[in-house]
């Protein structure tokens, strides 16, 4: 992050891989003992509650559409499992949940897919809007030293410039030395205003916040998986295995996910072969056709964040907590977001393990989180009937390589 003469708070997220939206900040001060949960709710109860106990979904009458694979329904252990894996303590306990089946995208949607949905609504994102100090109202303490800049449209990029000597690994909010609000940057301009997503049609869209994704769902008749369908779709039918292959990052000492090689953040090798966000399917599916389930680019679920939620989910079908609780940064609303990124390293955060969560402010987007969608069995007239579907699909060149 940048620290300038005026330091003034913009938006801030979670944490770790998953920030996603800082410009510059404030002290925030250092935490001299682990920050307190706020009062934990009454358990959840199962979200279709009867006498008898209906079986679970796990075939459908429907073709999978294009783009997307069947998941069915099944119970699984959902949690970190792996002592040797880094696992953070919001990935307990380790509890039985059990899923009807869904259609899950078989990627991340794609700059090719999102440009589509951008022909056809003439969304603006939010990185592409013109903002005011008002919208911060109540989210800074004061809002009149914002500098004009940071109100331009941007979004968040890697900081190569970041200074070594400000880090303390001690912080847990040290990541935010090595981001920066980048005016210009957004879907179309990943790595700011001079580049450019021509050529990079199959690249996962980034750059989107939580109001984006949920654009793009209701235009495609589709939405967000809750975490639990996150996590049982990238376990691809695995028990207790740390990846979506199995429990060795590197078998036979090969990549099968896109993540930071090196130690983070100065030192990169790039032994994967990409140094950013790759296309999609660049590497193996798991055991359900899923791609990128592992690395390349964190994805949004629908879930609030809660690093206690496990305690009281319930068992079948859970939605996710009620409302979001960050004991780090109670006062910003954070969604969960999965799988781990091109940003991900194992002396930084393993997020690219089935089991790690990851939080996110819903108004900030970044260069390495997006999304992918699902249907829910008991969704197909949504998405039959939704926008996307009544008209057939534009030539490959719409919005994609426009504007750049």
């Amino acid at each position: 992050m940048n620290r300038g003469p005026i330091l003034a708070l913009v938006l801030s997220v979670g944490v770790c891989c998953g920030i996603v939206a800082v410009a510059t900040l404030p002290d925030r001060g250092k935490p001299t003992e682990p920050p307190t949960l706020a009062e934990e709710p009454e358990p959840q109860t199962d979200t279709n509650p009867s006498n008898e106990v209906e079986p679970l979904v796990v075939q459908t009458e429907h073709q999978p559409p294009t783009g997307m694979v069947w998941i069915p329904g099944g119970a699984f252990m959902m949690g970190g499992q792996d002592e040797l894996a880094k696992i953070k303590p919001d990935e307990g306990p380790v509890h039985e949940v059990e899923l009807d089946g869904y259609f899950m995208d078989a990627t991340e949607v794609t700059n090719e897919e999102f440009a589509r949905f951008i022909e056809e609504t003439g969304y603006v994102t939010y990185a592409e809007r013109q903002h005011s100090r008002e919208e911060y109202a109540g989210q800074v303490p004061d809002i009149s030293v914002i500098p004009d800049e940071n109100l331009e449209p941007g979004s968040i990029c890697f900081n190569p410039d970041f200074d070594a000597s400000e880090i303390d690994l001690n912080d847990p909010l040290w990541p935010y030395h090595v981001w920066k609000l980048v005016q210009g940057a957004d879907w179309r301009h990943p790595h700011g205003p001079e580049s450019s997503i021509k050529g990079k049609e199959k690249h996962p869209v980034v750059h989107v916040n939580y109001e984006d994704v949920m654009a793009y769902c209701q235009w495609a008749g589709k939405r967000l998986p809750t975490e639990a369908e996150w996590e049982f779709a990238a376990r691809g039918g695995l028990k207790a295995q740390s990846y979506p292959w199995g429990n060795e990052r590197n078998p036979e000492n090969k990549w099968l996910f896109n993540m930071w090689q090196g130690v983070f953040p100065i030192e990169r090798k790039v032994e994967d072969g990409f140094k950013h966000a790759a296309p999609v399917a660049s590497f193996p599916a798991n055991g359900y056709g899923l791609y990128d389930m592992s690395g390349n680019v964190w994805e949004w679920t629908g879930d609030y964040y809660r690093p206690d939620y496990y305690r009281f989910s319930p068992k079948r079908n859970p939605p996710g907590p009620t409302e979001s609780y960050d004991p780090l940064e109670p006062q910003y609303v954070k969604r969960v977001q999965r799988g781990g990124s091109f940003m991900c390293n194992e002396n930084y955060c393993t997020g690219y393990r089935v089991s790690a969560r990851m939080k996110g402010d819903e108004v900030s987007g970044s260069f390495h989180c997006g999304f992918r969608c699902v249907i829910g069995h008991d969704e197909w007239d949504t998405y039959a009937t939704a926008p996307r579907q009544q008209k057939p699909p534009e030539t490959q060149k719409t919005a994609a390589v426009k504007n750049n």
